[in-house]
């Protein structure tokens, strides 16, 4: 199996090595990545201006590894043109969950949506961190038997996977839909220039079945995603009105 493994964390992050270490039991690891973190850059492309790759300064053991001046859609569109015998875009393993909302603006996701579009498999995978960065020890075996369960579909498909710091059991899931109340927080950085920050508070829980209320408990969230968007219930109910 050939996997292309990015994220949106960028080159230098320890997600992405620890990720294709633990991927290079299943198949040849190649690794195409942006060269400086794209964090919630959700899936924008870059079109006015050329892309360009080079050979990334990070030595991972024996894998193929370039950094790429774009976002981490950039990324997998270079990477599948680069290795057009890609069987799966690996996302990650992102610094920070991925969860409900977050999906909509997610580079990590982004990604591996961007794979599925070009016709690859995609999977994404996020894990929160703290003050320390993730105990990857602890989530590799976690991380082996979720790769092991999703490699071998042959179906088109895209997930979206969470794996809290210290999991117990892995679930299937739904994404989680909450309102979040929105918060433009102001600063004054050293110089006296006004800076801001948004931020976001939840205004209810995590309804039970759903990948933060898992995440939230301990387990491993795997969320099966589709492109298509369409609210099927309400395209149903439209089409009786008369245009």
């Amino acid at each position: 199996m050939n996997i292309l493994i990015t994220n949106d964390d960028g080159i230098y992050s320890p997600g992405i090595a620890a990720l294709a270490l633990m991927a290079s039991a299943f198949g040849k690891v190649r690794i195409v990545a942006p060269d400086v973190e794209q964090s919630s850059m959700g899936h924008a492309i870059t079109h006015s201006r050329p892309l360009s790759y080079k050979k990334s300064p990070i030595v991972f053991d024996g894998v193929e590894a370039f950094r790429v001046n774009g976002t981490p859609a950039d990324c997998v569109a270079l990477g599948i043109h680069m290795y057009p015998d890609t069987d799966v875009v690996l996302s990650g393993i992102n610094m920070g969950p991925n969860l409900g909302n977050s999906m909509w603006h997610s580079g990590t996701l982004a990604a591996a949506k961007q794979a599925v579009l070009l016709g690859v498999k995609g999977i994404a995978l996020s894990t929160p961190v703290g003050q320390t960065e993730p105990d990857f020890a602890a989530l590799e075996p976690f991380v082996k038997t979720t790769l092991k369960m999703l490699l071998p579909v042959e179906d088109l498909s895209l997930f979206n996977v969470n794996f809290p710091p210290f999991p117990k059991e892995i679930k299937w899931t739904r994404q989680s839909v909450r309102l979040y109340d929105g918060n433009v927080v102001p600063g004054t950085d050293p110089m006296g220039r006004k800076h801001f920050w948004i931020t976001v508070s939840p205004l209810e829980p995590a309804d039970e079945g759903s990948d933060r209320w898992a995440v939230e408990h301990d387990y491993v969230s795997i969320t099966p995603l589709r492109l298509d968007l369409t609210d099927e219930a309400e395209l149903k109910r439209y089409s009786t009105i008369m245009l």
